[in-house]
């Protein structure tokens, strides 16, 4: 990635956005704020994920007091996410969230939000600037199914985020975030591009309503890593019609994917092909189940593989080639072979006992299941 983008940190509970410090997930719960239990049960499930902010939404008075309760057993910093009724925002702060989140669309009124300012300066409370271009004061229109053209959506993206910027920055109020967020990465990645030389807040990215976890990922990953990789952004949260928790996974993924470190395991797997020797699926499931669990830099360098490579003239090479790269995964019919920089960690025998201590047949992949041959009876 290219160097990041200079922005002025600033600090959510105990976690620093901005500046020096690194790139911040965060996610969103999915469960009615009313229901504590619910929503607490969601946090620690995020946390053990590895989320490190949490935005909450507050559409209610009971939700507002529902915050009081949350806030106070909540591991994570939590944002109260506001919409339409800035009352809400007073309440929350009264609760005691770590952050807030705006949006210029729908609360408009700019005495409403230089109450909410003032209220969000006395307690030190950052407030991020969530321009949605779905819900932009002055939106350009669409006709039927088309889309306005990209260039007036980020004009009226940049405008509506400078435009809140300067009534914080009239009350002397400076813990500001920004978010410019789009349902297309296009636009998306535009209004971001648009907007990072003219502040020097920290932003924070996202494709909005990206989808189910299929297609959200990947719109996902476009938007953010293209971005991520130009050095604009500095905390990032993956919205998927689907689990929380798959939207921190899904987060790490692009970061990892982007890191010239390695933050977490890597997994490099065969994507299968016609020399495949053992059914491979379970056995990628197994293992991505378990490094789910590990949260140091691990590489597997060559990658879980379905063939046995080691033959004829490249094996040398290969087995060299092995020990510099990583450690990798190797299984054949014949033999289960996990292997460490080459040196084989252990085996299953053709013959003998399998894990669990029942005898293998003579052939069979010990621990794992065959390979059904092309136009076999099931």
């Amino acid at each position: 990635m290219k160097p990041r983008r200079k922005s002025v940190p600033v600090r959510v509970g105990n976690v620093v956005i901005g500046g020096a410090a690194e790139i911040v997930v965060q996610s969103m719960t999915k469960a009615d704020t009313r229901d504590v239990k619910a929503t607490l049960n969601e946090i620690a499930r995020l946390k053990d994920a590895n989320c490190r902010i949490v935005r909450v939404a507050v559409p209610t008075r009971e939700a507002a007091v529902a915050m009081v309760e949350i806030k106070k057993a909540s591991p994570l910093p939590i944002i109260a996410d506001i919409h339409y009724d800035a009352p809400l925002a007073l309440m929350a702060l009264e609760a005691g969230v770590d952050g807030l989140r705006l949006n210029p669309g729908n609360i408009k009124d700019p005495e409403k939000v230089k109450e909410i300012t003032r209220r969000a300066k006395e307690r030190e409370v950052p407030i991020r600037i969530g321009v949605n271009a779905g819900s932009l004061p002055g939106r350009p229109k669409e006709g039927a199914g088309v889309r306005p053209p990209t260039e007036e959506v980020v004009a009226a993206m940049v405008k509506a985020a400078l435009g809140h910027i300067h009534i914080l920055e009239s009350l002397d109020f400076n813990l500001i975030k920004v978010s410019m967020k789009a349902s297309d990465p296009p636009t998306m990645i535009a209004a971001n591009r648009a907007i990072a030389d003219q502040i020097s807040y920290p932003l924070h990215l996202g494709v909005t309503e990206a989808g189910p976890p299929r297609t959200g990922a990947v719109k996902s990953a476009v938007g953010i890593g293209v971005l991520l990789e130009e050095g604009i952004g500095d905390t990032i949260r993956v919205s998927l019609a689907g689990d929380s928790v798959d939207e921190v996974e899904v987060a790490y993924g692009i970061v990892n994917a982007l890191a010239e470190k390695l933050t977490g395991p890597n997994l490099i797997a065969c994507p299968m092909c016609g020399r495949l020797e053992i059914d491979m699926l379970p056995m990628v499931a197994e293992v991505e189940k378990a490094l789910k669990k590990i949260k140091r830099p691990i590489n597997l360098g060559d990658g879980l593989r379905g063939e046995w490579p080691w033959r004829g003239p490249a094996r040398r090479h290969r087995h060299r080639r092995w020990q510099e790269q990583g450690h990798p995964l190797q299984a054949r019919q014949d033999r289960r072979h996990l292997s460490r920089k080459g040196t084989g960690a252990r085996a299953a025998p053709r013959t003998g006992r399998d894990r669990e201590g029942r005898r293998a047949k003579t052939g069979q992949l010990a621990g794992l299941p065959r390979r059904r041959a092309l136009g076999s009876p099931a």
